[in-house]
């Protein structure tokens, strides 16, 4: 009796049938883009089940509370509608955009964009986390680490608020460096640095913080260490020493 044994597939027909799987998955993805009768028919299909999703851009937001909103597993289709998917990730507070995609045959990909905190104001359940509109985050502060100063104001501050927003986009650097923000009174602001305070209006600018770092390079090369640069003065920067 002679014995029959299965031939090894060579590399070029793994290659071949490797070819011939992406071309059904493309055709398939295009009888999905059908706006009528495509994602309602390729739903029914197994091979479309979800299997994985992927999570970008969440630093603040845990994944496992995406993955509760998102709601979706083996159950469930790629082909389903994405709107429902980004409409209820979108709901939770610390996110201000999700987009949903699809990587074929299985995947769900969410990309977020969160709203950033940019600052710490004290309630009376402790320092809590507000973005640059004023709005409160559901951030706890003793579990998730949070470089932001300290502002002692209300989160209806939102010119401040925006400031803090702009430095962190624009000037990264000059906002790591300030640990607290004093309001004084109802026109003039204290920003507390490591080694000395600036005191401005509470309707400065970006561009009118930036006068201090020339002032500040001047004063290190005098080895003179001020106290206090107040920034209040139209096209002045005053140094007051300790």
């Amino acid at each position: 009796m002679t014995e029959k044994t299965a031939a090894e597939p060579t590399g070029k027909s793994k290659l071949v049938v490797r070819l011939r799987l992406a071309l059904a998955v493309l055709v398939l993805a295009g009888i999905g883009s059908s706006p009528y009768w495509g994602p309602k028919a390729l739903s029914k299909l197994a091979f479309f089940r979800v299997r994985k999703v992927e999570v970008l851009g969440a630093k603040y937001t845990p994944v496992s509370e995406v993955l509760s909103r998102l709601a979706q597993d083996t159950t469930h289709s790629v082909w389903e509608p994405l709107e429902p998917l980004q409409a209820r990730i979108q709901a939770h507070p610390q996110i201000a955009k999700a987009v949903v995609t699809r990587k074929l045959p299985g995947t769900l990909v969410v990309s977020i964009t969160e709203r950033r905190p940019v600052a710490l104001v004290p309630m009376p359940a402790g320092l809590t986390a507000v973005d640059e509109n004023g709005r409160l985050l559901p951030l706890d502060p003793s579990r998730t680490p949070i470089d932001a100063p300290v502002v002692t104001t209300t989160p209806r501050d939102t010119g401040l608020y925006h400031l803090l927003g702009t430095l962190q986009r624009d000037a990264p650097q000059m906002y790591s460096q300030i640990s607290s923000v004093v309001r004084v009174g109802r026109e003039e602001l204290i920003f507390k640095l490591p080694t000395f305070q600036v005191r401005a209006m509470t309707n400065v600018t970006l561009a009118r913080l930036s006068d201090i770092e020339p002032v500040e390079h001047d004063l290190v090369k005098r080895q003179l260490h001020p106290a206090e640069l107040d920034l209040r003065y139209r096209d002045q920067v005053i140094a007051r020493l300790p």
